[in-house]
């Protein structure tokens, strides 16, 4: 069962579980692992090749195996990544001249001169008979043309067109270190995603309830904070007659989504299946035991009442009086009993113009107020009342959880009459649009207090580091304050943080395998200049610019289909690079079967394949709302040099044919908000811990200090002390207080 698990354990903390097994002489095999592993861009540390060369080449093969196919699934390496045109990035046409082609091979008659007529000579004439009359009509549908849209070569005739890849100093090397015994390993992954303090992401909710079924009898977290958490693991619980873990009905909502592999976040609905009988008294004995000891509760019932409804048709709570109160929820559902919420009487104070009583009614819920500080700010007439609407957030601080402090606070360092007229605004789910900022302002002495109430609370709460390590790379990582600021792969940081760009050759990747119809996935570059207007795009309709080439449109996907696209970064005109993945027909990115994005930075030399996993430097799956997704968007500095700032936002599109020309103003204006926009970082928090640290370090990238530090940055070093505290993106929520 650990064995099955140990896939996660990689993927969240780049540790393999300490190697069991037989020991023998498996050194030569641990070396063949640890080159096999060089060739994706990964290695052994020194003390893990120490441990798999102590154990017999049996075990060490065994444990290859299971680690290469998980690392090869990290990278996208899994799959075969072929291109349209064979030598790409080399003798990619001219986009006007392959169309040409394409039509021309269409008109070539290849007919066998014999009497017989084969399935396949009247197929050729159809398609010859539809293109001369799409030519006389004067308009060719491309998709009809035999000769686009897909492969015209096997995968191994593409890999024999291209030399070996050269190393480089460059190349990605990921090292994975040893870790402590598999049991262990498990049930410290599943303490840290359980107890995690901001929300999980779909891959790691996924991951959790993997793990919670596992973990159920061991070692629990002193808190579940997340509500999104704490339903995956009640599931588990439910299975395994453990005590749910249960406070709202809210919580029991949740827990029924689970239990139909719905949406527990509950921005969805959930189709609820039918409940056997032990459930069903699970949940209702749930519900009675929350709203009997405190029956207030019942006012939350109306913010899902349409959920309720829909879950009381599956319980049947008529069928057992012996929880009166939890009958009592789905009547307050249907409007036969009322039960008033708490956002009405918050409503009905601020309809009478009485902010100061609504401030004060919302300390007894301070994350409300929290998130209603902006609106209560800006509906204050007068001087007393925005010292009393501050006071009050300053008051309730101490009870306001980690990561809406830190929300809050990047809010107001942002909310500034300099910021522009729109808002960007981005859901839970990545889903992002644009409108026009109409708000008044919140006036500069209310805006600093707070951030200096903010700041203040958050420096009571970090623990002392002792000897903070710092490695530079990692300060300007954005803080992962939701689930989906990060998508799940390899090397991918929160939306907001930036990264360096090294290398001569950028090039972009995505690759998709459709689930049950055609899908065509359209992999583009939109190039924008300092002010955000368009330069130029490389896209199945610009096949080449100065800039750099696209790899050929691939319209179909059922055994998956690979796209790129190639740039010389010193060619580049614009100041911004865009890469979007357009769906111009078929499944979503939420309904195919696999979708992943993805860059590699190469020196100009290196040559290789089209895809080369040890040059991949993030690989980022496709799985939101909408039919455009933006992964990351490049940056040119004064300097000339790159980065990269992360995106994960996907936008609504057109139910079929979008295309980087139709949507290069919503584009713009969404990266210009998100570019410009200060996000909170890890040099934030760095800055913070820093007074209390006995020595601050930033770290050279070369020798460790010999005695337990707290080491932040984009990997973990070899050597550390044992005892040593390590944050890297891996755990990096981990940073953020409780």
């Amino acid at each position: 069962m650990v064995h099955r698990l140990e896939p996660l354990v990689i993927r969240h903390t780049h540790r393999i579980p300490a190697p069991c097994g037989p020991a023998g002489e498996g050194g030569v095999a641990a070396r063949q692992f640890d080159a096999a592993l060089m060739s994706v861009g990964f290695k052994l540390s020194a003390a893990l090749l120490e441990r798999l060369s102590g154990l017999a080449a049996t075990a060490v093969v065994e444990i290859a195996a299971r680690t290469l196919e998980t690392v090869r699934e990290m990278t996208g390496d899994h799959v075969e990544h072929n291109v349209y045109f064979v030598d790409f990035p080399a003798k990619v046409p001219d986009t006007f001249e392959f169309w040409m082609r394409c039509v021309a091979e269409a008109l070539r008659d290849d007919a066998p001169g014999d009497d017989s007529v084969r399935e396949d000579t009247v197929r050729d004439d159809t398609v010859r008979e539809g293109a001369f009359a799409q030519l006389r009509a004067g308009v060719v549908d491309l998709l009809t043309l035999p000769s686009y849209g897909s492969y015209q070569h096997t995968y191994a005739e593409m890999l024999a067109a291209h030399g070996e890849l050269i190393a480089a100093a460059g190349d990605r090397l990921t090292v994975l270190h040893l870790g402590g015994a598999p049991a262990d390993e498990v049930s410290d992954l599943y303490l840290a995603l359980a107890g995690s303090t901001t929300p999980l992401g779909e891959e790691g909710l996924r991951d959790l309830g993997a793990l919670a079924g596992q973990c159920v009898d061991g070692p629990q977290p002193g808190a579940i904070p997340v509500r999104e958490s704490r339903a995956v693991v009640n599931r588990a619980r439910l299975a395994a007659g453990a005590e749910l873990l249960l406070d709202t009905v809210t919580d029991v909502l949740r827990l029924a989504c689970a239990l139909s592999d719905g949406d527990v976040t509950l921005l969805e609905p959930t189709r609820f299946r039918s409940l056997s009988r032990p459930v069903r008294r699970a949940l209702l004995a749930g519900l009675d035991a929350v709203v009997a000891a405190a029956p207030g509760k019942l006012a939350d019932v109306t913010a899902h009442r349409e959920a309720f409804k829909r879950l009381g048709e599956r319980l049947h709570p008529h069928e057992y009086p012996r929880w009166p109160y939890a009958a009592e929820v789905f009547a307050v559902a249907r409007g036969e009993q009322e039960a008033r919420s708490f956002d009405s009487r918050v409503e009905e104070l601020l309809g009478g113009d009485d902010v100061t009583g609504a401030a004060r009614l919302l300390t007894a819920a301070p994350g409300r107020l929290f998130r209603a500080l902006d609106r209560l700010l800006r509906a204050c007439r007068t001087q007393e009342e925005r010292d009393a609407v501050v006071a009050a957030a300053e008051q309730v601080a101490p009870q306001v959880s980690g990561r809406v402090l830190l929300s809050v606070r990047e809010y107001f360092h942002n909310r500034t009459e300099d910021r522009g007229e729109r808002r960007v605004f981005v859901n839970r789910r990545g889903r992002a649009w644009v409108t026009a900022d109409t708000r008044s302002p919140v006036l500069p002495p209310e805006r600093e207090r707070l951030i200096a109430a903010l700041d203040a609370e958050t420096r009571r709460r970090l623990p002392a580091p002792g000897h903070l390590l710092i490695d530079p790379d990692i300060l300007d990582v954005a803080l992962p304050l939701s689930g989906n600021a990060t998508g799940a792969g390899l090397g991918v940081l929160p939306r907001g943080s930036l990264s360096p760009v090294d290398g001569d050759l950028l090039r972009f990747f995505v690759h998709w395998k459709e689930s049950s119809r055609t899908t065509d996935f359209d992999l583009s570059a939109l190039l924008l200049d300092a002010s955000y207007g368009t330069v130029c795009w490389l896209s199945y309709t610009e096949l080449t610019q100065v800039e750099g080439e696209h790899s050929g449109d691939i319209t179909a996907a059922p055994e998956g289909a690979s796209e790129f696209i190639n740039l010389r970064l010193n060619a580049v005109r614009g100041t911004f690079i865009v890469p979007q993945v357009n769906i111009y027909s078929g499944e979503g990115f939420e309904e195919v079967e696999e979708s992943f994005f993805g860059f590699m930075l190469r020196e100009a030399e290196q040559q290789g394949r089209p895809f080369e996993a040890r040059t991949v430097r993030m690989k980022s799956e496709l799985r939101g709302p909408g039919r455009v997704a933006l992964p990351l968007v490049f940056l040119r500095g004064q300097d000339g040099s790159w980065r990269a700032k992360w995106l994960h936002l996907y936008l609504q599109g057109n139910p079929q044919a979008n295309r980087v020309e139709g949507n290069r103003v919503s584009v713009a204006t969404l990266v210009r908000g998100v570019v410009e926009r200060d996000y909170l970082t890890v040099r934030y928090l760095t800055e913070l811990m820093a007074e209390r640290a006995t020595a601050t370090t930033l770290w050279d990238g070369t020798t460790v200090p010999d005695g337990p530090v707290t080491y932040l940055g984009l990997a973990r070093p070899q050597g550390l002390h044992p005892d040593s505290v390590v944050v890297t993106p891996e755990n990096l929520r981990a940073l953020i207080p409780g």
